[in-house]
């Protein structure tokens, strides 16, 4: 078997195409990891500036009264990944900040995409683009004629003669095929870990996940390396082989996630923006607003207040009882954004749930989605970093509004909040999900990796037996 590992590499060296090819894909990688490096940095950077200098307008504030404060706002910046040079996923397109202030939820904004030319419609050159959907390529090119060409020569009857067995001979062909992309894709990861480790203010860096991907990457590799052979091993000529492994690839890439977004769409559409605001200002119009204490939920908790007091008139409470209400009006208003954009987080769940079950027929789609996942440049990172991001304005609020409210009595709209209290509202910090958390919520992409992984080599052993 070694002897045929070492005449398949041999033969393969010597292939003017797989030299073409291979020289094509490290310009294209080194180009990619040049652009990756000086899109994080620029975008990191802009990250941490944003960041220091919101974050010290806030607390470089004059006194004012808290609920000016409240609406004057502030913004939560989503951290710039260290994996996101890997793999880019959607956050060109998912937006980089959001605007805290008080009564609303806001929608992130300022994404990387709306300040890019037109011609970004046709993709983005990025290391994962070169390693998903050219190096199954350079698969196919070393593979897709590793068995015909034993017939097309007529030689399988010469190995077969010299007593070697063909599963063995499969074993050796198989080896061939994968170790040329194993040595390439090794090179190439540690080249993004040296990389990654001595790159400025990185954040939130791990070996642990480089090497997941890494793994992640490999299985990959070895479906479409078993794929390839098998389909060698049951064609009659390279010609048909060739073609048959190109069909696969472009199934794989491009046909099933599209039908796969076809479906999700169909299934679980997302509201339009119109119809989203008109239910949430539906709910809001007869809840407690902060600003209103004439309609009839304002007159309840003015009742309920007095009552639990255990006094006649609002002046005779211990506290503001205008922040109380803005407060209790804030908490009101929360409760409505996070119902509507729970309907927005599960039609989302939904339409993933529809790429993850069409990964049966495309391990493409389950080694998109796994990465993504990992390099937290995932849709279902962004909606982690939205709640964060809410979590957090309702806390300011709260933070602002208890102020108000224990500082002063009711109907004193001089009141002003003490230039140094800014200081003591905790910056907004946004932690990513730990790898464990991350490969539960992919148990289903992993298993249909490794189905497709155990399925073609089952083939294999199989069709070996009947060469």
């Amino acid at each position: 078997m070694r002897h045929i590992i070492f005449k398949e590499l041999k033969e393969l060296l010597r292939d003017g195409r797989f030299k073409i090819t291979l020289g094509i894909s490290s310009v294209l990688l080194i180009i990619a990891t040049i652009t990756s490096i000086n899109q994080y940095n620029k975008s990191n950077q802009q990250y941490v500036e944003s960041t220091n200098k919101e974050r010290s307008i806030w607390e470089s504030q004059d006194e004012k009264n808290p609920h000016s404060a409240a609406h004057y706002g502030t913004y939560a910046f989503k951290p710039k990944f260290a994996l996101s040079l890997f793999d880019y996923g959607v956050t060109k397109y998912t937006g980089n900040s959001i605007f805290l202030e008080a009564h609303n939820r806001n929608e992130a904004s300022f994404s990387e995409a709306s300040d890019q030319t037109s011609l970004t419609r046709f993709g983005t050159l990025s290391i994962n683009f070169v390693l998903i959907y050219l190096f199954p390529l350079i698969i196919i090119l070393i593979g897709y004629n590793s068995h015909t060409k034993e017939i097309e020569h007529q030689t399988l009857s010469l190995l077969k003669s010299q007593g070697i067995h063909p599963t063995k001979l499969v074993i050796g062909k198989w080896l061939a095929i994968y170790i040329p992309i194993l040595i390439l894709t090794s090179c190439i990861f540690l080249i993004i870990g040296i990389v990654l480790s001595n790159l400025d203010s990185l954040s939130f860096f791990s070996w642990t996940s480089l090497l997941t991907l890494y793994i992640s990457y490999l299985i990959y590799y070895l479906i479409i390396t078993s794929i390839t052979l098998l389909i060698s091993v049951r064609s009659k000529s390279s010609g048909i082989s060739l073609v048959s492994s190109l069909v696969i690839w472009i199934l794989f890439s491009f046909v099933t996630p599209k039908i796969a977004t076809n479906f999700a769409n169909t299934n679980h559409p997302y509201p339009s923006k119109s119809e989203f605001n008109a239910r949430i200002s539906n709910d809001r119009k007869n809840g407690l607003d902060g600003h209103n204490p004439w309609n009839k939920a304002a007159k309840e908790l003015e009742q309920k207040t007095l009552k639990e007091y255990g006094v006649d008139s609002l002046s005779q409470l211990p506290f503001n009882y205008d922040a109380y209400r803005m407060q209790k009006g804030e908490e009101h208003e929360a409760k409505i954004y996070e119902k509507h954009y729970n309907i927005l987080h599960n039609t989302a769940k939904g339409q993933n749930s529809v790429y993850q079950n069409l990964s049966f027929i495309s391990p493409f789609i389950a080694l998109r989605f796994l990465s993504m996942d990992i390099t937290n440049t995932s849709d279902n990172l962004h909606w982690k970093f939205t709640k964060a991001a809410e979590k957090y304005r309702i806390e300011t609020q709260k933070f602002l509004n208890y102020d108000f409210k224990d500082n002063s009595k009711t109907g004193d709209w001089s009141y002003k909040m003490k230039a140094e209290t800014f200081k003591k509202l905790p910056k907004f910090n946004f932690t990513p999900p730990t790898l464990s958390l991350i490969l539960k919520e992919n148990t289903k992409n992993i298993l249909f990796l490794v189905l497709w992984l155990v399925l073609p080599i089952i083939g294999l052993i199989i069709y070996s037996k009947k060469i």
